[in-house]
Protein backbone atom coordinates (compact mmCIF):
# COMPACT_ATOMS: atom_id res chain seq x y z
CA UNK A 1 0.00 0.00 0.00
CA UNK A 2 1.41 3.39 -1.00
CA UNK A 3 1.59 6.04 1.70
CA UNK A 4 1.09 9.79 1.50
CA UNK A 5 4.33 11.68 2.08
CA UNK A 6 4.23 13.25 5.55
CA UNK A 7 5.21 16.70 4.31
CA UNK A 8 2.42 16.77 1.71
CA UNK A 9 -0.15 15.46 4.17
CA UNK A 10 0.83 18.02 6.78
CA UNK A 11 0.54 20.78 4.23
CA UNK A 12 -2.94 19.67 3.21
CA UNK A 13 -4.17 19.48 6.78
CA UNK A 14 -2.83 22.95 7.51
CA UNK A 15 -4.39 24.69 4.53
CA UNK A 16 -7.26 27.12 5.15
CA UNK A 17 -10.58 26.85 3.35
CA UNK A 18 -10.90 30.49 2.37
CA UNK A 19 -10.36 29.99 -1.35
CA UNK A 20 -10.10 27.06 -3.74
CA UNK A 21 -6.59 28.19 -4.65
CA UNK A 22 -5.45 27.14 -1.19
CA UNK A 23 -5.66 23.45 -2.16
CA UNK A 24 -3.23 21.28 -4.06
CA UNK A 25 -4.14 18.39 -6.36
CA UNK A 26 -5.34 15.43 -4.32
CA UNK A 27 -2.83 12.67 -3.53
CA UNK A 28 -3.13 9.49 -5.59
CA UNK A 29 -4.01 7.23 -2.65
CA UNK A 30 -6.01 9.62 -0.48
CA UNK A 31 -9.66 10.39 -1.14
CA UNK A 32 -10.43 14.05 -0.42
CA UNK A 33 -14.08 14.92 0.20
CA UNK A 34 -15.75 18.33 0.49
CA UNK A 35 -18.78 18.07 2.76
CA UNK A 36 -20.80 20.05 5.27
CA UNK A 37 -20.03 18.19 8.50
CA UNK A 38 -21.18 20.74 11.08
CA UNK A 39 -24.08 18.54 12.23
CA UNK A 40 -21.79 16.31 14.29
CA UNK A 41 -22.51 16.48 18.01
CA UNK A 42 -20.92 13.17 19.06
CA UNK A 43 -18.94 10.30 17.51
CA UNK A 44 -19.05 7.77 20.36
CA UNK A 45 -21.32 4.97 19.05
CA UNK A 46 -23.17 5.12 22.36
CA UNK A 47 -24.08 8.75 21.69
CA UNK A 48 -23.66 9.45 17.96
CA UNK A 49 -27.06 10.25 16.46
CA UNK A 50 -26.38 12.69 13.62
CA UNK A 51 -26.17 11.88 9.94
CA UNK A 52 -22.47 12.62 9.45
CA UNK A 53 -21.47 10.94 12.70
CA UNK A 54 -23.24 7.82 11.43
CA UNK A 55 -20.96 7.79 8.39
CA UNK A 56 -17.91 8.07 10.62
CA UNK A 57 -19.05 5.27 12.92
CA UNK A 58 -19.82 2.95 9.99
CA UNK A 59 -16.33 3.35 8.54
CA UNK A 60 -14.45 2.89 11.81
CA UNK A 61 -16.49 0.26 13.68
CA UNK A 62 -18.21 -3.08 13.00
CA UNK A 63 -21.23 -4.88 14.45
CA UNK A 64 -21.99 -8.56 15.00
CA UNK A 65 -24.11 -8.48 11.84
CA UNK A 66 -24.21 -5.58 9.41
CA UNK A 67 -25.18 -4.19 6.04
CA UNK A 68 -21.90 -3.94 4.18
CA UNK A 69 -20.46 -2.11 1.19
CA UNK A 70 -20.84 -4.99 -1.27
CA UNK A 71 -24.64 -4.99 -0.94
CA UNK A 72 -26.32 -2.56 1.42
CA UNK A 73 -29.66 -4.39 1.15
CA UNK A 74 -28.38 -7.69 2.62
CA UNK A 75 -27.83 -8.29 6.32
CA UNK A 76 -24.48 -10.08 6.39
CA UNK A 77 -22.01 -11.50 8.86
CA UNK A 78 -19.90 -8.90 10.59
CA UNK A 79 -17.79 -9.65 13.64
CA UNK A 80 -19.88 -12.78 14.10
CA UNK A 81 -19.14 -15.53 11.58
CA UNK A 82 -22.28 -17.48 12.44
CA UNK A 83 -25.28 -17.51 14.76
CA UNK A 84 -28.09 -19.75 15.97
CA UNK A 85 -31.56 -18.37 16.70
CA UNK A 86 -33.95 -19.88 19.24
CA UNK A 87 -37.10 -17.79 18.76
CA UNK A 88 -39.03 -19.67 21.43
CA UNK A 89 -36.32 -19.03 24.03
CA UNK A 90 -35.77 -15.50 22.70
CA UNK A 91 -32.07 -16.19 22.42
CA UNK A 92 -29.43 -15.76 19.69
CA UNK A 93 -25.98 -17.33 20.10
CA UNK A 94 -23.22 -15.71 18.04
CA UNK A 95 -19.83 -17.19 17.24
CA UNK A 96 -17.15 -14.52 16.80
CA UNK A 97 -14.61 -14.49 14.00
CA UNK A 98 -11.11 -15.65 14.90
CA UNK A 99 -8.14 -13.33 14.50
CA UNK A 100 -9.96 -9.97 14.46
CA UNK A 101 -8.11 -7.15 16.20
CA UNK A 102 -9.05 -3.61 17.13
CA UNK A 103 -7.07 -0.69 15.74
CA UNK A 104 -5.18 -0.64 19.04
CA UNK A 105 -3.94 -4.17 18.41
CA UNK A 106 -6.14 -5.62 21.14
CA UNK A 107 -7.87 -8.85 20.10
CA UNK A 108 -11.65 -8.98 19.73
CA UNK A 109 -13.19 -10.81 22.69
CA UNK A 110 -16.66 -11.74 23.78
CA UNK A 111 -16.17 -9.35 26.68
CA UNK A 112 -15.94 -6.47 24.19
CA UNK A 113 -19.39 -7.30 22.85
CA UNK A 114 -20.85 -7.55 26.35
CA UNK A 115 -19.13 -4.34 27.42
CA UNK A 116 -20.16 -2.42 24.29
CA UNK A 117 -23.84 -3.24 24.68
CA UNK A 118 -23.70 -2.66 28.43
CA UNK A 119 -22.13 0.81 28.17
CA UNK A 120 -24.81 1.95 25.68
CA UNK A 121 -27.54 0.91 28.09
CA UNK A 122 -25.82 2.27 31.19
CA UNK A 123 -24.85 5.62 29.65
CA UNK A 124 -28.42 5.94 28.35
CA UNK A 125 -27.58 8.61 25.79
CA UNK A 126 -29.61 9.51 22.69
CA UNK A 127 -29.49 6.21 20.71
CA UNK A 128 -29.74 3.91 23.74
CA UNK A 129 -33.46 3.35 23.12
CA UNK A 130 -32.61 1.27 20.06
CA UNK A 131 -31.03 -1.42 22.25
CA UNK A 132 -33.26 -1.02 25.31
CA UNK A 133 -36.22 -1.97 23.12
CA UNK A 134 -35.00 -5.52 23.66
CA UNK A 135 -35.85 -5.32 27.34
CA UNK A 136 -32.30 -4.46 28.40
CA UNK A 137 -31.85 -2.26 31.46
CA UNK A 138 -28.79 -1.14 33.42
CA UNK A 139 -29.75 -3.71 36.03
CA UNK A 140 -30.22 -6.74 33.74
CA UNK A 141 -28.01 -6.15 30.68
CA UNK A 142 -25.21 -8.19 32.25
CA UNK A 143 -27.56 -11.17 32.31
CA UNK A 144 -29.17 -10.51 28.92
CA UNK A 145 -25.82 -10.45 27.09
CA UNK A 146 -23.14 -12.92 28.18
CA UNK A 147 -19.87 -14.25 26.76
CA UNK A 148 -18.20 -17.64 26.94
CA UNK A 149 -14.94 -17.74 25.02
CA UNK A 150 -15.67 -16.78 21.41
CA UNK A 151 -19.44 -17.14 21.75
CA UNK A 152 -21.85 -14.41 22.79
CA UNK A 153 -25.40 -15.13 23.89
CA UNK A 154 -27.95 -12.37 23.35
CA UNK A 155 -31.29 -12.63 25.11
CA UNK A 156 -34.25 -10.34 24.57
CA UNK A 157 -37.54 -9.73 26.32
CA UNK A 158 -40.51 -8.99 24.08
CA UNK A 159 -42.64 -10.50 21.36
CA UNK A 160 -40.30 -9.52 18.55
CA UNK A 161 -39.59 -11.39 15.40
CA UNK A 162 -35.95 -12.56 15.15
CA UNK A 163 -35.59 -10.39 12.04
CA UNK A 164 -36.41 -7.30 14.09
CA UNK A 165 -33.85 -8.25 16.74
CA UNK A 166 -31.14 -8.85 14.13
CA UNK A 167 -31.83 -5.42 12.62
CA UNK A 168 -31.47 -3.86 16.07
CA UNK A 169 -28.11 -5.60 16.46
CA UNK A 170 -27.04 -4.19 13.09
CA UNK A 171 -27.76 -0.62 14.20
CA UNK A 172 -25.24 2.12 14.99
CA UNK A 173 -25.25 1.84 18.82
CA UNK A 174 -24.61 -1.91 18.49
CA UNK A 175 -21.12 -1.13 17.18
CA UNK A 176 -18.46 -3.07 19.05
CA UNK A 177 -15.96 -0.96 20.99
CA UNK A 178 -12.50 -1.90 22.30
CA UNK A 179 -13.67 -1.94 25.91
CA UNK A 180 -10.19 -2.27 27.38
CA UNK A 181 -9.11 0.93 25.58
CA UNK A 182 -12.35 2.79 26.31
CA UNK A 183 -12.23 2.04 30.03
CA UNK A 184 -8.54 2.98 30.17
CA UNK A 185 -9.70 6.45 29.15
CA UNK A 186 -12.63 6.66 31.56
CA UNK A 187 -13.06 9.97 33.42
CA UNK A 188 -15.45 10.42 36.32
CA UNK A 189 -17.42 7.28 35.48
CA UNK A 190 -18.14 8.27 31.84
CA UNK A 191 -17.04 4.84 30.53
CA UNK A 192 -14.70 6.57 28.08
CA UNK A 193 -17.45 8.72 26.52
CA UNK A 194 -15.48 11.97 26.40
CA UNK A 195 -12.45 10.22 24.93
CA UNK A 196 -14.55 8.37 22.36
CA UNK A 197 -16.04 11.67 21.22
CA UNK A 198 -12.57 12.64 20.03
CA UNK A 199 -11.16 9.21 19.11
CA UNK A 200 -12.34 5.83 17.85
CA UNK A 201 -11.77 2.34 19.21
CA UNK A 202 -13.11 0.00 16.57
CA UNK A 203 -12.20 -2.79 14.19
CA UNK A 204 -13.49 -1.09 11.02
CA UNK A 205 -11.87 -0.61 7.62
CA UNK A 206 -10.55 2.80 8.72
CA UNK A 207 -9.19 4.21 11.96
CA UNK A 208 -9.68 7.82 12.98
CA UNK A 209 -6.49 9.85 12.66
CA UNK A 210 -7.87 13.36 13.19
CA UNK A 211 -11.22 14.84 14.12
CA UNK A 212 -11.78 18.57 14.46
CA UNK A 213 -15.45 19.47 14.78
CA UNK A 214 -16.86 21.47 11.86
CA UNK A 215 -13.42 21.43 10.25
CA UNK A 216 -11.83 18.08 9.42
CA UNK A 217 -12.09 14.30 9.57
CA UNK A 218 -9.13 12.19 8.53
CA UNK A 219 -9.29 8.38 8.49
CA UNK A 220 -6.43 5.98 7.80
CA UNK A 221 -6.91 2.61 6.11
CA UNK A 222 -6.82 -0.50 8.28
CA UNK A 223 -4.54 -2.92 6.37
CA UNK A 224 -5.65 -5.81 8.59
CA UNK A 225 -9.39 -5.40 8.10
CA UNK A 226 -11.05 -8.82 8.20
CA UNK A 227 -13.15 -8.11 5.09
CA UNK A 228 -10.19 -6.91 3.05
CA UNK A 229 -8.03 -3.79 3.30
CA UNK A 230 -9.41 -0.62 1.69
CA UNK A 231 -8.19 0.17 -1.82
CA UNK A 232 -7.03 3.64 -0.74
CA UNK A 233 -4.69 4.68 2.08
CA UNK A 234 -7.04 7.13 3.70
CA UNK A 235 -9.90 9.62 3.53
CA UNK A 236 -9.84 13.33 4.31
CA UNK A 237 -13.22 14.99 4.74
CA UNK A 238 -12.98 18.77 4.80
CA UNK A 239 -15.82 20.86 6.16
CA UNK A 240 -16.95 23.06 3.28
CA UNK A 241 -20.28 24.63 4.18
CA UNK A 242 -20.86 26.48 0.92
CA UNK A 243 -22.00 24.27 -1.93
CA UNK A 244 -20.64 26.79 -4.46
CA UNK A 245 -17.19 26.39 -2.94
CA UNK A 246 -17.55 22.61 -3.14
CA UNK A 247 -18.31 22.95 -6.85
CA UNK A 248 -15.24 25.12 -7.47
CA UNK A 249 -12.97 22.73 -5.58
CA UNK A 250 -14.28 19.74 -7.52
CA UNK A 251 -13.92 21.45 -10.88
CA UNK A 252 -10.38 22.53 -10.02
CA UNK A 253 -9.40 18.99 -9.08
CA UNK A 254 -8.74 20.02 -5.47
CA UNK A 255 -11.22 17.49 -4.06
CA UNK A 256 -12.33 14.11 -5.37
CA UNK A 257 -15.93 14.20 -4.16
CA UNK A 258 -18.37 17.05 -3.48
CA UNK A 259 -21.22 15.88 -1.25
CA UNK A 260 -23.57 18.88 -1.02
CA UNK A 261 -24.07 20.33 -4.49
CA UNK A 262 -27.31 22.04 -5.47
CA UNK A 263 -29.25 20.91 -8.56
CA UNK A 264 -28.03 23.94 -10.51
CA UNK A 265 -24.45 23.16 -9.63
CA UNK A 266 -24.85 19.52 -10.60
CA UNK A 267 -26.37 20.56 -13.93
CA UNK A 268 -23.44 22.89 -14.57
CA UNK A 269 -20.74 20.25 -14.07
CA UNK A 270 -18.71 19.19 -17.10
CA UNK A 271 -19.62 15.51 -17.27
CA UNK A 272 -16.82 14.87 -19.76
CA UNK A 273 -14.35 15.55 -16.97
CA UNK A 274 -16.49 14.72 -13.93
CA UNK A 275 -19.21 12.23 -13.00
CA UNK A 276 -22.47 12.56 -11.11
CA UNK A 277 -24.12 9.64 -9.33
CA UNK A 278 -27.64 9.69 -7.87
CA UNK A 279 -28.39 7.59 -4.79
CA UNK A 280 -31.91 6.96 -3.40
CA UNK A 281 -32.09 7.85 0.28
CA UNK A 282 -34.22 6.77 3.23
CA UNK A 283 -34.45 10.22 4.79
CA UNK A 284 -37.86 11.89 4.83
CA UNK A 285 -38.05 15.69 5.08
CA UNK A 286 -40.74 17.29 7.19
CA UNK A 287 -42.11 20.50 8.64
CA UNK A 288 -43.21 20.16 12.25
CA UNK A 289 -44.99 22.29 14.83
CA UNK A 290 -44.06 22.27 18.52
CA UNK A 291 -47.23 21.61 20.49
CA UNK A 292 -45.94 23.71 23.36
CA UNK A 293 -46.80 26.71 21.16
CA UNK A 294 -50.51 27.36 21.63
CA UNK A 295 -51.15 28.86 18.17
CA UNK A 296 -49.82 25.66 16.56
CA UNK A 297 -52.01 23.19 18.44
CA UNK A 298 -55.32 23.35 16.48
CA UNK A 299 -55.65 20.40 14.06
CA UNK A 300 -56.98 22.90 11.50
CA UNK A 301 -53.51 24.47 11.42
CA UNK A 302 -51.98 21.05 10.77
CA UNK A 303 -54.45 20.33 7.98
CA UNK A 304 -54.05 23.73 6.35
CA UNK A 305 -50.27 23.36 6.44
CA UNK A 306 -50.49 20.29 4.21
CA UNK A 307 -51.99 22.49 1.47
CA UNK A 308 -49.48 25.30 1.91
CA UNK A 309 -46.39 23.39 0.81
CA UNK A 310 -45.49 24.02 -2.83
CA UNK A 311 -44.43 20.43 -3.36
CA UNK A 312 -44.12 20.46 -7.15
CA UNK A 313 -42.70 23.97 -7.23
CA UNK A 314 -39.79 22.91 -5.04
CA UNK A 315 -39.11 19.52 -6.66
CA UNK A 316 -39.07 21.17 -10.08
CA UNK A 317 -36.58 23.84 -9.03
CA UNK A 318 -34.61 24.23 -5.81
CA UNK A 319 -34.55 20.53 -4.85
CA UNK A 320 -34.72 18.97 -8.31
CA UNK A 321 -32.64 15.81 -8.27
CA UNK A 322 -32.34 15.95 -4.48
CA UNK A 323 -35.86 15.12 -3.29
CA UNK A 324 -39.14 13.69 -4.54
CA UNK A 325 -42.64 14.27 -3.18
CA UNK A 326 -43.36 11.71 -0.47
CA UNK A 327 -45.93 12.21 2.29
CA UNK A 328 -45.57 9.20 4.60
CA UNK A 329 -43.07 8.37 7.32
CA UNK A 330 -41.66 5.12 5.84
CA UNK A 331 -39.59 5.75 2.70
CA UNK A 332 -40.60 4.49 -0.69
CA UNK A 333 -38.61 1.47 -1.80
CA UNK A 334 -38.91 -0.34 1.51
CA UNK A 335 -41.64 -2.94 2.21
CA UNK A 336 -44.69 -1.37 3.82
CA UNK A 337 -44.21 2.16 2.49
CA UNK A 338 -47.32 4.24 1.80
CA UNK A 339 -46.84 5.94 -1.56
CA UNK A 340 -50.10 7.93 -1.71
CA UNK A 341 -49.57 11.70 -2.05
CA UNK A 342 -53.03 13.20 -1.39
CA UNK A 343 -51.87 16.76 -0.72
CA UNK A 344 -50.92 19.49 -3.20
CA UNK A 345 -50.37 23.23 -3.03
CA UNK A 346 -53.78 24.85 -2.60
CA UNK A 347 -53.60 28.09 -0.57
CA UNK A 348 -57.28 28.88 -1.14
CA UNK A 349 -58.32 25.57 0.41
CA UNK A 350 -55.90 26.13 3.30
CA UNK A 351 -57.34 29.59 3.96
CA UNK A 352 -60.86 28.14 3.99
CA UNK A 353 -59.86 25.44 6.49
CA UNK A 354 -58.46 28.08 8.82
CA UNK A 355 -61.50 30.32 8.41
CA UNK A 356 -63.96 27.48 9.04
CA UNK A 357 -62.10 26.60 12.24
CA UNK A 358 -62.13 30.21 13.44
CA UNK A 359 -58.34 30.40 13.62
CA UNK A 360 -57.17 33.90 14.54
CA UNK A 361 -54.74 35.23 11.95
CA UNK A 362 -52.02 36.09 11.33
CA UNK A 363 -50.03 33.39 13.12
CA UNK A 364 -46.40 34.44 13.54
CA UNK A 365 -43.96 31.60 14.22
CA UNK A 366 -40.21 31.07 14.10
CA UNK A 367 -38.89 28.40 11.73
CA UNK A 368 -35.58 26.75 12.59
CA UNK A 369 -33.56 25.61 9.59
CA UNK A 370 -30.03 24.36 8.88
CA UNK A 371 -28.08 27.19 7.28
CA UNK A 372 -27.06 25.28 4.16
CA UNK A 373 -28.40 24.41 0.75
CA UNK A 374 -31.08 23.38 0.00
CA UNK A 375 -32.67 23.91 3.41
CA UNK A 376 -32.54 27.69 3.45
CA UNK A 377 -34.09 27.77 -0.04
CA UNK A 378 -36.84 25.41 1.14
CA UNK A 379 -37.48 27.60 4.17
CA UNK A 380 -37.87 30.65 1.95
CA UNK A 381 -40.33 28.77 -0.25
CA UNK A 382 -42.37 27.79 2.82
CA UNK A 383 -42.22 31.34 4.11
CA UNK A 384 -43.73 32.63 0.86
CA UNK A 385 -46.39 29.94 0.43
CA UNK A 386 -47.59 29.92 4.06
CA UNK A 387 -47.93 33.70 4.01
CA UNK A 388 -50.68 33.22 1.40
CA UNK A 389 -52.94 31.92 4.20
CA UNK A 390 -51.77 34.20 7.02
CA UNK A 391 -49.08 32.02 8.61
CA UNK A 392 -45.90 34.06 8.80
CA UNK A 393 -42.56 32.33 9.30
CA UNK A 394 -39.55 34.10 10.78
CA UNK A 395 -36.61 32.01 9.55
CA UNK A 396 -33.92 31.17 12.14
CA UNK A 397 -30.89 29.67 10.36
CA UNK A 398 -28.24 27.82 12.35
CA UNK A 399 -25.57 25.17 12.04
CA UNK A 400 -26.74 21.58 11.96
CA UNK A 401 -25.70 20.99 15.57
CA UNK A 402 -27.39 24.20 16.75
CA UNK A 403 -30.67 23.35 15.06
CA UNK A 404 -30.65 19.73 16.24
CA UNK A 405 -29.82 20.78 19.80
CA UNK A 406 -32.79 23.20 19.85
CA UNK A 407 -34.98 20.43 18.48
CA UNK A 408 -33.90 17.98 21.16
CA UNK A 409 -34.51 20.64 23.82
CA UNK A 410 -38.02 21.30 22.45
CA UNK A 411 -37.13 25.01 22.35
CA UNK A 412 -38.18 25.53 18.71
CA UNK A 413 -41.56 26.64 17.39
CA UNK A 414 -41.60 25.28 13.84
CA UNK A 415 -38.83 23.06 12.48
CA UNK A 416 -37.68 22.15 8.97
CA UNK A 417 -35.67 18.97 9.29
CA UNK A 418 -35.30 15.37 8.11
CA UNK A 419 -35.35 11.91 9.64
CA UNK A 420 -33.77 8.64 8.65
CA UNK A 421 -34.48 5.18 10.09
CA UNK A 422 -32.32 4.15 13.03
CA UNK A 423 -32.38 0.59 11.69
CA UNK A 424 -34.00 -1.16 8.76
CA UNK A 425 -37.39 -2.06 10.17
CA UNK A 426 -40.60 0.02 9.80
CA UNK A 427 -40.91 0.19 13.56
CA UNK A 428 -37.89 2.50 13.54
CA UNK A 429 -39.90 5.27 11.88
CA UNK A 430 -43.27 4.28 13.34
CA UNK A 431 -41.89 4.80 16.83
CA UNK A 432 -40.51 8.17 15.74
CA UNK A 433 -43.66 9.49 14.04
CA UNK A 434 -46.58 7.57 15.57
CA UNK A 435 -45.70 6.88 19.20
CA UNK A 436 -45.27 8.95 22.35
CA UNK A 437 -46.56 7.36 25.52
CA UNK A 438 -45.00 9.90 27.92
CA UNK A 439 -44.91 13.53 26.83
CA UNK A 440 -43.41 14.96 30.01
CA UNK A 441 -40.45 17.33 29.60
CA UNK A 442 -38.28 15.26 31.93
CA UNK A 443 -38.76 12.01 29.97
CA UNK A 444 -36.59 12.77 26.93
CA UNK A 445 -37.25 10.49 23.98
CA UNK A 446 -35.42 10.62 20.65
CA UNK A 447 -38.53 10.78 18.47
CA UNK A 448 -40.14 13.46 16.34
CA UNK A 449 -43.33 13.13 18.38
CA UNK A 450 -41.70 13.84 21.75
CA UNK A 451 -39.45 16.57 20.35
CA UNK A 452 -42.54 18.32 19.00
CA UNK A 453 -44.36 17.84 22.33
CA UNK A 454 -47.13 15.89 20.61
CA UNK A 455 -49.07 13.63 22.96
CA UNK A 456 -49.95 10.91 20.46
CA UNK A 457 -53.51 9.52 20.82
CA UNK A 458 -53.46 6.31 22.81
CA UNK A 459 -55.17 4.39 19.98
CA UNK A 460 -52.19 5.18 17.75
CA UNK A 461 -49.74 4.22 20.49
CA UNK A 462 -51.53 0.90 20.87
CA UNK A 463 -51.41 0.19 17.14
CA UNK A 464 -47.68 0.98 17.02
CA UNK A 465 -47.05 -1.46 19.86
CA UNK A 466 -49.22 -4.11 18.21
CA UNK A 467 -47.46 -3.77 14.84
CA UNK A 468 -44.10 -4.33 16.51
CA UNK A 469 -45.16 -7.69 17.93
CA UNK A 470 -47.28 -8.93 15.00
CA UNK A 471 -45.81 -12.18 13.66
CA UNK A 472 -47.77 -12.37 10.39
CA UNK A 473 -45.76 -10.34 7.81
CA UNK A 474 -48.80 -9.37 5.71
CA UNK A 475 -50.83 -8.24 8.70
CA UNK A 476 -47.86 -6.36 10.09
CA UNK A 477 -47.34 -4.52 6.80
CA UNK A 478 -50.99 -3.43 6.66
CA UNK A 479 -50.76 -2.13 10.22
CA UNK A 480 -47.81 0.06 9.29
CA UNK A 481 -49.67 1.31 6.22
CA UNK A 482 -52.59 2.33 8.43
CA UNK A 483 -50.28 4.11 10.87
CA UNK A 484 -48.81 6.05 7.97
CA UNK A 485 -52.28 7.06 6.80
CA UNK A 486 -53.17 8.35 10.26
CA UNK A 487 -49.98 10.39 10.67
CA UNK A 488 -50.32 11.67 7.12
CA UNK A 489 -53.85 12.93 7.76
CA UNK A 490 -53.76 14.23 11.30
CA UNK A 491 -50.55 15.15 13.06
CA UNK A 492 -48.42 18.27 13.65
CA UNK A 493 -45.72 16.73 11.46
CA UNK A 494 -46.08 17.48 7.74
CA UNK A 495 -44.01 14.96 5.78
CA UNK A 496 -43.19 16.47 2.41
CA UNK A 497 -40.31 14.78 0.60
CA UNK A 498 -38.01 11.78 0.39
CA UNK A 499 -34.39 12.44 -0.34
CA UNK A 500 -32.39 11.45 -3.33
CA UNK A 501 -28.74 12.27 -3.30
CA UNK A 502 -26.51 13.51 -6.10
CA UNK A 503 -22.77 13.35 -5.60
CA UNK A 504 -20.20 14.97 -7.88
CA UNK A 505 -16.98 13.00 -8.30
CA UNK A 506 -13.74 13.11 -10.22
CA UNK A 507 -13.78 10.80 -13.20
CA UNK A 508 -11.10 8.52 -11.73
CA UNK A 509 -13.12 7.72 -8.59
CA UNK A 510 -14.94 4.39 -8.45
CA UNK A 511 -16.36 2.19 -5.73
CA UNK A 512 -17.98 4.91 -3.63
CA UNK A 513 -21.06 3.49 -1.90
CA UNK A 514 -23.84 5.77 -0.66
CA UNK A 515 -26.66 3.56 0.57
CA UNK A 516 -30.14 4.59 1.66
CA UNK A 517 -29.05 5.87 5.09
CA UNK A 518 -26.01 7.62 6.51
CA UNK A 519 -25.03 4.32 8.12
CA UNK A 520 -24.58 2.91 4.62
CA UNK A 521 -21.93 5.34 3.34
CA UNK A 522 -18.78 3.32 2.68
CA UNK A 523 -15.30 4.33 1.52
CA UNK A 524 -13.73 0.86 1.76
CA UNK A 525 -14.16 0.00 -1.93
CA UNK A 526 -13.16 3.42 -3.31
CA UNK A 527 -10.38 3.35 -5.89
CA UNK A 528 -8.68 6.28 -7.66
CA UNK A 529 -6.82 4.44 -10.40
Amino acid sequence: MRLLKPALLSAMLALPLATPAAFADTPADILVVAQNIDDIVAIDPAQAYEFTSGELVTNTYDRLVQYDAEDTTVLAAGLAESWEIDAEAKTIVFTLRDGVTFHSGNPLRGEDVVGSFSRVVQLNLTPAFILTQLGWTPENVGEMVTADGNTVTVRYDGDFSPAFVMNVLASRPASIVDIELAMANEVDGDMGNAWLNANTAGTGPFSLNTFRAAELIRMDANPDYFNGAPAIDGVIIRHVAESATQQLLLEAGDVDIARNLTPDQVAALDTDALQVDTFPQAAVHFLSFNQNVESLTPPAVWEAARYLVDYEGMTNSIIAGQMEVHQAFWPEGFPGALTDTPYSYDPERAAQILEDAGIELPITVTLDVINAAPFTDMAQSLQASFAEAGIEFEILPGTGSQVITRYRDRSHEAMLLYWGPDFMDPHSNAKAFAYNSDNRQETYTATTTWRNSWAVPEEMNEMTRAALTESDPAVREEMYLELQRQVQANSPIVIMFQASYQVGMADNVSGYVNGATSDFVFYRLVDKS
